[in-house]
Protein backbone atom coordinates (compact mmCIF):
# COMPACT_ATOMS: atom_id res chain seq x y z
CA UNK A 1 0.00 0.00 0.00
CA UNK A 2 1.24 3.45 -1.11
CA UNK A 3 0.28 6.10 1.30
CA UNK A 4 2.40 9.13 2.48
CA UNK A 5 3.38 7.60 5.50
CA UNK A 6 4.68 4.38 3.71
CA UNK A 7 6.98 6.21 0.70
CA UNK A 8 10.59 7.47 0.95
CA UNK A 9 11.44 10.66 1.84
CA UNK A 10 13.60 11.71 -1.64
CA UNK A 11 15.61 14.83 -1.28
CA UNK A 12 15.50 17.72 -3.68
CA UNK A 13 18.81 19.27 -4.38
CA UNK A 14 19.44 21.70 -6.87
CA UNK A 15 22.67 21.94 -8.02
CA UNK A 16 23.89 25.29 -10.04
CA UNK A 17 27.35 24.40 -11.72
CA UNK A 18 28.41 25.10 -14.85
CA UNK A 19 31.89 23.28 -15.19
CA UNK A 20 30.68 19.23 -16.39
CA UNK A 21 33.18 17.79 -14.91
CA UNK A 22 32.55 19.20 -11.00
CA UNK A 23 28.60 18.50 -12.18
CA UNK A 24 29.52 14.76 -13.02
CA UNK A 25 31.58 14.20 -9.34
CA UNK A 26 28.93 15.68 -7.87
CA UNK A 27 26.45 13.87 -9.31
CA UNK A 28 28.19 10.43 -8.39
CA UNK A 29 28.90 12.02 -5.13
CA UNK A 30 25.35 12.24 -4.26
CA UNK A 31 24.35 8.73 -5.23
CA UNK A 32 26.14 7.46 -2.60
CA UNK A 33 23.92 9.44 0.51
CA UNK A 34 21.92 7.82 2.77
CA UNK A 35 18.42 9.52 1.54
CA UNK A 36 17.54 9.08 -1.96
CA UNK A 37 17.86 12.01 -3.57
CA UNK A 38 17.27 13.86 -6.85
CA UNK A 39 19.93 15.76 -8.11
CA UNK A 40 18.00 19.14 -11.02
CA UNK A 41 21.29 21.15 -12.38
CA UNK A 42 21.20 24.17 -13.98
CA UNK A 43 24.09 25.65 -15.70
CA UNK A 44 24.21 29.42 -14.08
CA UNK A 45 22.52 32.08 -12.23
CA UNK A 46 19.33 32.90 -14.56
CA UNK A 47 18.46 29.45 -14.83
CA UNK A 48 18.45 28.98 -11.27
CA UNK A 49 16.02 31.97 -10.63
CA UNK A 50 13.60 30.51 -13.25
CA UNK A 51 14.23 27.24 -11.64
CA UNK A 52 13.19 28.47 -8.27
CA UNK A 53 10.20 30.71 -9.77
CA UNK A 54 8.91 27.74 -11.69
CA UNK A 55 9.60 30.39 -15.12
CA UNK A 56 9.90 28.96 -19.14
CA UNK A 57 11.20 25.86 -19.21
CA UNK A 58 11.07 25.52 -15.55
CA UNK A 59 7.31 25.95 -14.52
CA UNK A 60 6.71 22.16 -13.20
CA UNK A 61 9.86 22.05 -10.99
CA UNK A 62 9.86 21.25 -7.90
CA UNK A 63 11.05 23.56 -5.03
CA UNK A 64 14.18 22.49 -3.69
CA UNK A 65 15.16 21.27 -0.16
CA UNK A 66 18.69 22.93 -0.52
CA UNK A 67 20.89 24.55 -3.28
CA UNK A 68 24.39 23.67 -3.84
CA UNK A 69 25.60 27.06 -5.69
CA UNK A 70 28.91 27.83 -7.17
CA UNK A 71 30.26 30.88 -6.71
CA UNK A 72 31.88 31.20 -9.96
CA UNK A 73 29.10 31.28 -12.98
CA UNK A 74 28.15 32.88 -16.24
CA UNK A 75 25.75 35.36 -16.91
CA UNK A 76 25.09 35.67 -13.60
CA UNK A 77 26.89 34.55 -10.77
CA UNK A 78 26.48 32.81 -7.67
CA UNK A 79 26.79 36.24 -5.72
CA UNK A 80 23.99 37.61 -7.40
CA UNK A 81 21.87 34.61 -7.09
CA UNK A 82 22.37 34.38 -3.61
CA UNK A 83 21.74 38.04 -3.32
CA UNK A 84 18.52 37.40 -5.26
CA UNK A 85 17.14 34.94 -3.48
CA UNK A 86 18.47 36.79 -0.26
CA UNK A 87 15.91 39.81 -0.92
CA UNK A 88 12.98 37.00 -2.49
CA UNK A 89 10.45 36.24 0.60
CA UNK A 90 9.19 32.85 -1.44
CA UNK A 91 13.09 31.59 -2.00
CA UNK A 92 14.58 33.36 1.82
CA UNK A 93 13.92 30.54 3.40
CA UNK A 94 15.92 28.16 1.11
CA UNK A 95 19.17 26.91 2.64
CA UNK A 96 21.45 27.21 -0.01
CA UNK A 97 24.87 25.71 0.46
CA UNK A 98 27.58 27.62 -1.52
CA UNK A 99 29.88 25.14 -2.70
CA UNK A 100 32.93 26.74 -4.72
CA UNK A 101 36.48 26.46 -5.60
CA UNK A 102 36.92 29.36 -3.96
CA UNK A 103 38.31 29.83 -0.22
CA UNK A 104 39.40 33.65 -0.49
CA UNK A 105 38.25 34.94 2.81
CA UNK A 106 36.61 38.13 1.22
CA UNK A 107 34.13 35.34 -0.97
CA UNK A 108 33.43 33.50 2.40
CA UNK A 109 32.35 36.63 4.58
CA UNK A 110 30.46 37.99 1.74
CA UNK A 111 28.53 34.98 1.41
CA UNK A 112 27.56 34.57 4.83
CA UNK A 113 26.72 37.87 5.19
CA UNK A 114 24.59 37.48 2.41
CA UNK A 115 23.11 34.60 4.85
CA UNK A 116 24.06 31.27 2.84
CA UNK A 117 24.00 28.65 5.48
CA UNK A 118 27.09 26.73 4.95
CA UNK A 119 30.07 27.03 2.55
CA UNK A 120 32.15 24.39 1.60
CA UNK A 121 35.52 24.83 -0.55
CA UNK A 122 35.39 21.88 -3.10
CA UNK A 123 37.97 19.46 -2.08
CA UNK A 124 40.43 18.74 -5.08
CA UNK A 125 41.03 14.76 -4.28
CA UNK A 126 38.13 12.72 -5.78
CA UNK A 127 37.92 10.78 -2.05
CA UNK A 128 37.82 14.25 -0.13
CA UNK A 129 35.46 15.65 -2.77
CA UNK A 130 33.18 12.78 -1.99
CA UNK A 131 33.99 13.18 1.71
CA UNK A 132 33.13 16.68 1.43
CA UNK A 133 29.53 15.68 -0.50
CA UNK A 134 28.45 13.12 2.22
CA UNK A 135 29.23 15.28 5.39
CA UNK A 136 26.56 18.54 3.52
CA UNK A 137 24.17 15.46 2.71
CA UNK A 138 24.06 13.38 5.82
CA UNK A 139 23.90 17.38 8.02
CA UNK A 140 21.30 18.70 5.62
CA UNK A 141 18.99 15.33 5.33
CA UNK A 142 20.29 13.59 8.52
CA UNK A 143 20.59 16.01 11.22
CA UNK A 144 19.06 19.42 10.39
CA UNK A 145 15.35 20.31 9.88
CA UNK A 146 14.50 21.96 6.51
CA UNK A 147 11.59 24.75 6.70
CA UNK A 148 8.65 24.05 5.06
CA UNK A 149 7.60 24.77 1.44
CA UNK A 150 5.89 27.97 0.95
CA UNK A 151 4.59 28.25 -2.65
Amino acid sequence: MDTASTRKFVGQILHVEDDDDDAELTTIGLAQAAVPLRVHRVKDGIECLAFLKHEGDFAGSPRPDIILLDLNLPRMDGREVLDAITQDPTLCKLPVVVFTTSAAERDVSWSYQRRCSSYVVKPVGFEDFQKALRVVTDFWFDVATLPVAND
